[in-house]
């Protein structure tokens, strides 16, 4: 009884997921933020249904759109709420960016046991707040913690430049997505969410990434 009474069962350790989506006007276009928040409320409820890995994946949204806000907390994706994306204003990406770094090193929300974080970048990739994205983007990954993170980047609608988001995913080895409509924006966030559910089921999710599987090579779509 004394042996039993000394089992514990250890609890999965958090997989920080943080999706910074661009909210600026151009999003309300073709539909594209329509699509944005039907991907992202597909994603997530995979996410909440993902309970037997060695992981527990939490989800942050952070908006850009008129201004930069964390539109949803990181939160266990079992047990979040996940309101619309609504697309108005310029594209503070810079603000985005520095949102993103401070949130991976508060080491409240997430923690030293936590493994390396995901970020995913979903825009047009037109930000509008001069050099201030650029120098936003070297802090995050300058970020002792944030550099570890993994990083997806996807391009919607025909005007990205992909300059950005090569910068963004800072990965010869990491290819850009791109979207030109609904179906293909929905696609990129089901790659993701494989590759993240996937990672929670191997032996050791820190030391695997996920599969380097494309949907669309957005160089395929310029």
């Amino acid at each position: 009884m004394h042996a039993l009474g000394n089992f514990t069962v250890s609890t999965p350790r958090p997989l920080p997921v943080i999706v910074l989506a661009d909210t600026s006007g151009s999003m309300s276009e073709n539909g594209k933020v329509d699509a944005l928040n039907t991907a992202l409320a597909d994603m997530t409820q995979s996410f909440a249904q993902d309970v037997d890995g060695r992981a527990e994946i939490h989800v942050a949204i952070i908006t850009f759109g008129g201004t930069a806000k964390v539109h949803l907390p990181l939160t266990p994706a079992a047990s979040m709420q996940l309101l619309p994306l609504v697309a108005t204003g310029k594209t503070p990406m810079g603000d985005a960016f520095d949102l993103a770094r401070e949130l991976i090193e508060d080491r409240q929300k997430v923690p030293s046991r936590a493994y390396s974080p995901v970020i995913v970048l979903a825009s047009d990739a037109l930000p509008n707040d001069g050099t201030r994205w650029e120098e936003a983007l070297e802090r995050l990954l300058a970020s002792e913690r944030a550099k570890k993170a993994q990083r997806f980047a996807l391009g919607i609608g025909a005007g990205v430049d992909p300059a950005v988001l090569r910068k963004f995913v800072a990965d010869a080895n990491m290819k850009i997505y791109g979207a030109t409509d609904a179906a293909e924006i929905g696609k990129f966030f089901r790659w993701v969410t494989m590759s993240v559910s996937t990672r929670t089921r191997r032996p050791d999710p820190e030391s695997a990434k996920g599969d380097p599987l494309p949907p669309i090579d957005l160089d395929e779509l310029l």
